[in-house]
C-alpha cells in the first residue's frame, strides 16, 4: 500500500511515521509513505503558497494551483486516480470501520491544510473524502494524517507481527477491548482473574466477550447501538 501526504511540513510527518511498527513496515516493503512538499510547486520565485482571502477575514489561505500541481505529481504515478482525503473538522469522523475501508485501497493521498484552509476550488477538483479525527481544531492536517495512517497500516497484512491482534482490538464489532493482564500474577495485592489462569480457552473467550460488552456499556454506551449482542448478553446488561 502506498501513502502520499501533501503537506507544507514533510519532515514533521516523516519523522513521526518512520519509527516503531510503521517504520518497520516501511523497511520490510509492506507499505510506502512519501511526503510531497506543496511548496515545491509554488508558482512564484519566493515559494509562497498562500494569499489573502477574497471578501476579507483573518488569516491566509492556501492557493489552489500549488496544491493541484502537487496532487497531479502523485496521480501520474498511480494506476488510477487515487482517493484523496482532506483532513478537515468539517469531515466525517474517522472510525475503525473507515480505517478498514481505506485499508482496501492501493493508493491513498492525504491533503494537509494549513493557515485558514485551502481554496475551495481545488478541493472540489481533487478531494474524494473529507475526514475529521475529532471535534476540535488543529494547526494543520499533519497530525490527523499520521493518526489515520497509523490506524490503517495496522490492518495491512504483515504489518503487525501477530495478525490476530488486528482482528480483536478495541472497536472491533463495535465493542471496547476486554481488560488484559501480564506477569506478575499478583501486583500490589491485585490478582489476575482466576479464569485467565485456567487454560480453558472456551471459558476465557466467553469471559473476554462478557467483559467487552460490560466495559462498552459503562464507558461507551453509544457503541452498543451498532453492536450485535446475543439475547443472553442483552439480559446480562439489563441485570447489571
Amino acid at each position: 500500500m502506498n501513502f502520499h501526504i501533501l503537506t507544507l511540513f514533510p519532515d514533521m510527518v516523516m519523522d513521526g511515521l518512520n519509527t516503531s511498527i510503521i517504520g518497520r513496515a516501511i523497511a520490510n516493503n509492506l507499505l510506502t509513505i512519501e511526503a510531497v512538499n506543496i511548496r515545491d510547486f509554488a508558482v512564484n520565485k519566493h515559494n509562497r503558497v498562500d494569499d489573502y482571502t477574497y471578501g476579507g477575514g483573518a488569516g491566509m489561505l492556501m492557493q489552489a494551483e500549488p496544491v493541484y500541481l502537487a496532487y497531479k505529481s502523485v496521480e501520474e504515478k498511480c494506476k488510477k486516480a487515487p482517493r484523496v482525503i482532506y483532513l478537515s473538522p468539517q469531515g466525517q469522523t474517522f472510525s475503525q470501520e473507515m480505517a478498514e475501508e481505506f485499508a482496501n485501497e492501493e493508493e491513498l493521498v492525504f491533503l494537509c491544510g494549513h493557515y485558514e484552509g485551502i481554496d475551495e476550488r481545488v478541493l472540489e477538483e481533487i478531494v474524494t473524502d473529507y475526514v475529521s479525527i475529532g471535534d476540535y481544531v488543529l494547526t494543520g492536517g499533519e497530525l490527523p494524517s499520521m493518526v489515520m495512517i497509523d490506524a490503517i497500516s495496522r490492518l495491512i497484512p504483515g504489518v503487525l507481527h501477530n495478525n490476530v491482534s488486528a482482528e480483536f482490538e478495541t472497536f472491533q464489532d463495535n465493542l471496547l477491548e476486554y481488560p488484559q493482564y501480564t506477569r506478575p500474577e499478583e501486583w500490589r495485592g491485585k490478582k489476575v482473574p482466576e479464569i485467565l489462569l485456567s487454560g480453558h480457552h472456551a471459558n476465557i473467550e466467553k469471559w473476554r466477550r462478557e467483559q467487552s460488552v460490560l466495559r462498552t456499556a459503562k464507558a461507551r454506551p453509544d457503541l452498543l447501538e451498532k453492536a450485535e449482542l446475543t439475547e443472553k448478553e442483552k439480559k446480562m446488561l439489563a441485570n447489571s
